[in-house]
């Protein structure tokens, strides 16, 4: 037996009373409350101080400020009350007030010119990401867009005839080079504020971004890159060799001409006063990460995504990243309150049978390889290790049906685990080494690996009458789903295509997975005999991730099907992946639950027995 206990982190416990439809975990790559934190400079970074009394401590996630054109106030997102929705706050901190309170999401914020009107981000009237304009006077919000695409980072003329946007629309979202990540593929367009006159201003086929006005409110300076760059520099931590350019373009025209600028994920190009521009550099590497001039002059250091400069241009605010210990579990909004929503501070949670305890494996770091097992105890959040790994890697444990095992993976999964370095052409290639299914009890003894081989193995589910498991194989010339005999050892083929994820339903009859079908991941059921194959799914986009309610009625499930909602560089998300669903187990009344620029997924429903225990 072997405990490394590791932390009694701190819990937002759950309410003594919950939804009777349920109360499910979810793993959020990044944008965890306390993350990210808005603060406020002189724009060389002298006298830096959080904008708001307590940055990454608090109800939410504070970030995207933006200075009014007075002066004298600073609006920045927030999902501090549930949804993210705009507030307008002081530059001294004071004054803090709610201007949205729709349960869409609002974000991006770009005042006009007089400071009488915003123009924002919202998914308001279909869930997808549009414009939309605000009279400040009346909170009276009306749509400016329209589509499916995505609209992001508006910005509006200096003369206030015309507002610059960057979007997706008439763009395809294609799969990056050997990986189901999607590209990025954006344009600028302008649109007048009475919705008139849209018109595209870049040429297609990669992505520019973040467009501003300069003073003749003719010309818009904005970051550009190849779509497959897009990949890359959505990460936190990038490589190098992405390089972005930073670009002024003639909005009448359509002429574009290059900034001299240093190299570098360069991105929130902003014209300053003094015929200067500040930028964000997204580089971690030697420090070099913060805000720069292109006229040399020093700026804040760190790990800055979004930035505004007052009026002036002496001051800036900015949200940037902030390192915190991540709760073993914290609330967070769900559209719909009969489904209770939690954020889990590590990797791929799955409940225990009873619903005390929650099993998930530790999140991706800078070492490619040595990744642990983790059972929480969810009433207080406290955390064991029960297997530890030196040179290979754990993912995507489960609870065998009567609580005594937790079967998982073992193997160095380069696609999760190594920064997209991995990249897959054909089937050989998702063989990574060889992965393993095993086993192993919740006190971290009797650990024995069930295969063996050089294939890649993983994702197992054990049915409810514990005999038999369901797993993925890759191999080196196909793939599919496998069922073995714990007893015996025998192995049965259930599928033959690109298929992952599978769960066996609590109530033994049907196994749920995602194929890779019509150039998307979609959800299907199949029953353990190879019959009755079901697909539950018909998106644009990826669905997997998949968890079944305890009853086997219900599928959560994480999707991108509403597509991207900013610009990729800012969310250090590795996909527009991140929202999540619920369906019942026929792929009916499917219902959103999430609605946010960052990435959710895997999901694990949490038994109704502890739902209804008495907090301690």
């Amino acid at each position: 037996m072997r405990f490394l206990p590791i932390t009694l982190a701190m819990f937002a416990g759950l309410a003594a009373e919950t939804p009777e439809q349920g109360t499910i975990a979810v793993a959020r790559t990044f944008g965890n409350p306390g993350q990210v934190g808005i603060f406020i400079a002189a724009s060389d970074g002298s006298g830096e101080r959080p904008l708001l009394s307590s940055p990454g401590v608090g109800p939410g996630t504070d970030y995207d400020p933006v200075w009014a054109p007075d002066g004298s106030s600073i609006v920045f997102t927030s999902d501090r009350s549930g949804s993210a929705d705009l507030y307008r706050v002081k530059p001294d901190g004071s004054g803090l007030e709610r201007l949205t309170t729709d349960p869409a999401y609002d974000d991006q914020a770009s005042f006009s010119p007089d400071g009488k009107q915003l123009v924002f981000v919202s998914t308001r009237g279909g869930g997808n990401a549009v414009l939309w304009l605000m009279d400040l006077s009346t909170r009276r919000a009306k749509a400016l867009t329209s589509g499916k695409s995505g609209d992001f980072r508006p910005a509006w003329s200096r003369n206030g005839k015309w507002i610059a946007f960057s979007s997706g629309r008439n763009n395809p979202s294609p799969f990056a080079h050997g990986r189901w990540e999607r590209l990025q593929l954006a344009d600028i367009y302008i649109i007048r504020p009475d919705g008139s006159g849209l018109k595209k201003i870049t040429e297609s086929g990669n992505f520019c971004g973040s467009p501003k006005w300069m003073a003749d409110s003719r010309h818009v300076v904005a970051y550009c890159m190849t779509a497959e760059q897009t990949l890359a520099n959505r990460m936190a931590h990038i490589d190098g060799g992405a390089d972005t350019q930073l670009v002024s373009i003639d909005a009448t025209t359509g002429v574009s001409t290059g900034l001299a600028a240093p190299p570098g994920v360069k991105f929130n190009p902003s014209p300053l006063p003094g015929n200067d521009l500040g930028y964000v550099l997204k580089d971690k590497a030697n420090g070099r990460a913060g805000i720069y001039y292109l006229s040399g002059k020093p700026g804040p250091r760190g790990d800055i995504r979004a930035a505004s400069w007052s009026p002036d241009g002496k001051r800036v605010v900015f949200h940037k990243r902030l390192s915190i210990a991540l709760p073993a579990l914290q609330k967070t909004f769900s559209r719909n309150p009969e489904y209770e929503l939690s954020l889990t501070g590590t990797y791929i949670p799955a409940y225990s049978p009873s619903g005390d305890r929650f099993v998930t494996n530790s999140r991706p770091s800078a070492n490619p390889l040595g990744a642990s097992l983790f059972v929480t105890t969810a009433a207080t959040g406290h955390s064991e290790v029960v297997h530890q790994e030196k040179n290979r890697n754990v993912l995507a444990a489960q609870w065998a049906p009567k609580g005594d095992k937790i079967i998982f993976s073992i193997g160095e999964f380069g696609a999760f685990f190594n920064n997209f370095h991995e990249i897959f052409m054909k089937p050989a290639d998702r063989v990574e080494g060889g992965a393993q299914v095993a086993i192993v009890n919740p006190d971290g003894s009797g650990f024995e690996e069930l295969t063996a081989g050089n294939d890649n193995n993983a994702f197992p589910s054990v049915a409810p009458d514990g005999k038999r498991f369901v797993y993925r194989t890759f191999t080196a010339d196909g793939y599919g789903l496998r069922i073995m005999n714990f007893e015996t050892k025998a192995v049965t083929t259930l599928t033959r295509d690109y298929d992952n994820f599978p769960l066996w339903s609590p109530r033994g009859d049907l196994i749920m997975f995602s194929r890779l079908v019509d150039d998307a991941y979609e959800i299907h059921t199949i029953k353990p005999d190879g019959s009755s194959l079901k697909r539950l799914t018909f998106t644009r986009g990826n669905d997997a991730h998949m968890a079944w309610s305890p009853d086997g009625e219900h599928i959560a499930f994480a999707s991108s099907r509403m597509g991207f909602k900013d610009e990729v560089v800012y969310t250090d998300a590795p996909q527009p992946y991140g929202e999540l669903f619920v369906m019942r187990y026929d792929g009916t009344h499917i219902e959103q639950l999430t609605d946010n620029q960052w990435e959710d997924g895997t999901p694990a429903w949490q038994p109704t027995a502890a739902r209804h225990a008495p907090n301690p």
